[in-house]
């Protein structure tokens, strides 16, 4: 399973970032989900990804995890809040949404526990997992290569 994400991460960061990206935009412009604030956050630290790690992909440039991944612990730290406003009834008191939908409101609870934000805190971690190996398979090729003295 290593020697797979080490190699292929890249393009599984890009899939995930492309998946996370098509998903957000069918629940918002087919099912007409407004989007909260919190979830407007989530897409802004999303949707550069696609085209960030696209090119990466592309190109093979493993040195996009420089950009992919922080982009991904912001908007991973954002969903995180995110659901503990949803689940925690505590949370939501604390800074409420005051314009627009609530960022407390479920439109999706499949199983008690899948929300949005929590597809989109997994999106944002497997990105993290994903480009930590592939960034790894470049640290191991720039060892094993011979220096000139």
């Amino acid at each position: 399973m290593r020697s797979i994400l080490r190699s292929y991460g890249i393009y599984l960061a890009w899939l995930v970032s492309l998946v996370a990206t098509l998903g957000s935009l069918y629940l918002s412009e087919v099912l007409h989900y407004e989007p909260c604030r919190l979830c407007w956050f989530q897409r802004i630290f999303m949707y550069p990804q696609v085209i960030i790690l696209g090119i990466a992909a592309y190109r093979n440039d493993r040195s996009a995890a420089i950009y992919a991944i922080p982009l991904s612990v912001i908007g991973g730290c954002i969903s995180l809040y995110h659901y503990a406003e949803q689940k925690i009834p505590a949370m939501s008191k604390l800074l409420p949404c005051k314009v627009g939908i609530p960022c407390n409101f479920d439109y999706l609870n499949w199983w008690g526990f899948i929300t949005i934000p929590f597809m989109a805190l997994i999106a944002f971690l497997l990105i993290i997992w994903c480009m930590s190996a592939a960034r790894k398979e470049t640290e191991e090729i720039v060892e094993e290569t011979p220096t000139e003295v």
